[in-house]
């Protein structure tokens, strides 16, 4: 016999490895967002918008499907036991997810636009880093990331708008001040 596991017991591993990874990468990315602050704050909303920035409701529901699809892609990878790119592409993935984190607080939380460009551009090359040799282990898992990059990449060319629009951002203050009208 010259295989270490049958189809079916590779099948169960990748099931397994699904079934954890994308619940716990799409509960890293809502965590991640809701300790980074929110579009809602007053900092937020005095900033000017680029004109390509999409409705608010479509950041939610791209990140949710975009993260399942490379927890997905991350299972694939995972469950590629005899893949001897296996290990490196793990730990290229889990690099580039810390960045990919790290950008909301460093945005929203501390107001940093220009801090959290330069996070979005490592998490740029990291992506393309880890689609890379994610195709190396397993074809599929390198097309699921694929959607993804292209998101980042436009998410870093907004950001990048962001910046060009409100250069002083970081100074902005936030008084706390609500403003009602009443009728």
């Amino acid at each position: 016999m010259n295989r270490l596991a049958s189809p079916g017991q590779l099948r169960a591993s990748l099931l397994r490895w699904a079934l954890f990874l994308v619940p716990a990468i799409l509960l890293a990315g809502f965590v991640a967002g809701q300790m980074g602050g929110d579009a809602n704050s007053a900092w937020f909303q005095s900033l000017d918008k680029p004109g390509i920035y999409p409705p608010p409701a479509t950041f939610g529901i791209v990140w949710t499907i975009l993260y399942a699809m490379i927890g997905f892609a991350f299972a694939l990878v995972c469950s590629a036991w005899g893949s001897p790119s296996r290990g490196v592409a793990i730990a290229a993935f889990l690099v580039h997810l810390a960045f990919n984190l790290a950008w909301s607080p460093v945005f929203f939380g501390q107001q940093e636009i220009t801090l959290a460009l330069y996070v979005l551009i490592a998490v740029d090359v990291l992506a393309i880093v880890t689609t890379i040799l994610f195709f190396k282990v397993r074809k599929w898992a390198g097309i699921l990331m694929l959607p993804y990059l292209a998101w980042i990449l436009f998410a870093t060319l907004l950001n990048w708008q962001f910046l060009q629009l409100n250069p002083d951002a970081s100074r902005f203050e936030d008084s706390g001040a609500v403003q009602t009208y009443e009728f």
